[in-house]
């Protein structure tokens, strides 16, 4: 049973991060607006090299290639992303505050399971 589950998480977890980096290709034009508007430096390779993280990261966390590896290219990408993409301390229309800060805490909880997997 606990094996059952194990595989159903890493299902769940791997396939989040995953359909997300695809998402940052098949959106790559808004993606990279909306990351342009947030101050990050050459957007477009922004999107395209945090795409592969999520992808490869998500993968290899469902098939178990290289899990260790595959969970801290998500730490990695959360670590990062999450301070610069959700910074709802900065928001000042109360519904966007809402919003970033909601998504500033799902991303820490999911940073805190991607480093349960990494070690």
């Amino acid at each position: 049973m606990i094996q059952i589950a194990f595989l159903i998480g890493r299902i769940l977890f791997g396939g989040f991060f995953f359909l997300s980096g695809i998402n940052h290709f098949k959106e790559f034009k808004g993606t990279t607006a909306y990351t342009a508007s947030k101050g990050v430096p050459s957007p477009a390779a922004a999107v395209a090299v945090t795409g592969l993280m999520l992808i490869l990261g998500g993968l290899g966390t469902i098939f178990q290639v290289y899990p260790r590896e595959s969970a801290a290219l998500i730490a990695l990408f959360l670590l990062f992303v999450t301070p610069k993409m959700h910074n709802f301390w900065k928001e000042t229309d109360p519904n966007m505050k809402m919003v970033q800060q909601t998504n500033f805490m799902k991303n820490a909880a999911l940073l805190g399971a991607s480093l349960i997997f990494a070690f």
